[in-house]
C-alpha cells in the first residue's frame, strides 16, 4: 500500500468519475458498493473532502446513514473487466445480492474506517462523513429537475431517479494505492 498526496492524482479522481466510480459501505456483515458519478474533491473549514450525492432509496444512503463512513474506489486502469464490474455494480441493488461477490472483487479492510478498499480497483479514499446536506428541491433549476428527476420511480430500484439526494461531505482520512 502506497500513501499518496490526493492532489497529485485529483486529474485522474476527476476523469474517472465521469466514467463512473465506486463508493463502498459496510454496516455490520453488510458490504455494498455502488456506482457514482457524480461527486468532488474539495476543501472546506481546512479539511479535504469528498463530497458524494446518494438518492434516499438506495441501499447505500441506508448504509451511510448507519455508519457515516464510506471509502471511494477509482480505477488506474479502466480495463474490461473493471468497466464491466463497475456497470453491474451500476445497474443492480445489494439490498439482496453480494454485487461485489458476483464481480469476483477483492475487499481489503479499510485503515481508519470498517468501509473496504477493493484490490482490483487500487485509489482509494477513505473518508468520515462529518456533515451531510438533503437537497433543497425548490432551489433546483427546473430544466435540471426534468433532465435528472423526470420520473416517478420508486428510487430503490437501480438506475431509478425519482427521489432526490442526501449531499455527503466525507473528510478524506487515508488515500492510498493498493
Amino acid at each position: 500500500m502506497k500513501q499518496i498526496d490526493v492532489f497529485e492524482y485529483l486529474p485522474q479522481i476527476m476523469i474517472e468519475l465521469k466514467k463512473g466510480i465506486l463508493v463502498n459501505t459496510k454496516n455490520g456483515d453488510k458490504t455494498n458498493s455502488m456506482t457514482i458519478a457524480w461527486g468532488q474533491v474539495g476543501i472546506e473549514w481546512r479539511k479535504l473532502f469528498f463530497t458524494t450525492y446518494i438518492r434516499h432509496g438506495r441501499f447505500t444512503h441506508e448504509q451511510i446513514e448507519n455508519t457515516k463512513e464510506f471509502t471511494v474506489s477509482v480505477p488506474l486502469e479502466r480495463t474490461p473487466e473493471i468497466a464491466k464490474a463497475i456497470a453491474y455494480i451500476g445497474s443492480r441493488s445489494g439490498r439482496n445480492i453480494n454485487k461485489l461477490a458476483d464481480c469476483n472483487l477483492t475487499l481489503i479492510d479499510g485503515i481508519e474506517v470498517n468501509s473496504p478498499a477493493i484490490k482490483e480497483i487500487p485509489l482509494t479514499l477513505e473518508c468520515k462523513v462529518i456533515y451531510s446536506q438533503e437537497q433543497e428541491i425548490d432551489k433546483i433549476p427546473v430544466e435540471l429537475k426534468e433532465q435528472f428527476y423526470p420520473q416517478n420511480v420508486d428510487s430503490t430500484a437501480p438506475m431509478a431517479n425519482r427521489d432526490y439526494h442526501t449531499v455527503y461531505y466525507g473528510e478524506i482520512v487515508q488515500a492510498y494505492i493498493l
